[in-house]
């Protein structure tokens, strides 16, 4: 192989290599890229002990999951106010730009 080939097949390989790992590290809007997975288990994490943290036991029987900007409450609470608490500490969590509050009040 001379060394013109050789530099026209690195060059080829290359350029579909860079494309793959791209493409691979970039979001759709029905995915996350590697980046935002690690920016989202962080704000969910955050929440989630903050929710503790303030809320005591009642914060554990909250599940928390974010995707992007935007934070999902589901679980059951025994009042309104410990709903409206959950959305109003979510929102307080730097990277928390929209809450979904699906949490259900016990009645």
């Amino acid at each position: 192989m001379s060394l013109v080939h050789f530099n026209r097949l690195f060059c080829a390989t290359s350029i579909v290599l860079f494309a793959i790992f791209t493409s691979a590290c970039s979001s759709t809007s029905t995915s996350e890229s590697a980046g935002q997975y690690v920016d989202s288990s962080t704000v969910t994490t955050k929440v989630k002990a903050k929710l503790i943290n303030q809320l005591g036991a009642e914060g554990l029987s909250i599940k928390v999951k974010s995707y992007k900007d935007e934070v999902q409450l589901s679980g059951f609470v025994n009042n309104l106010e410990t709903k409206n608490n959950a959305t109003r500490i979510a929102l307080s969590i730097n990277g928390a730009e929209h809450v979904r509050n699906d949490i259900i009040v016990k009645k």
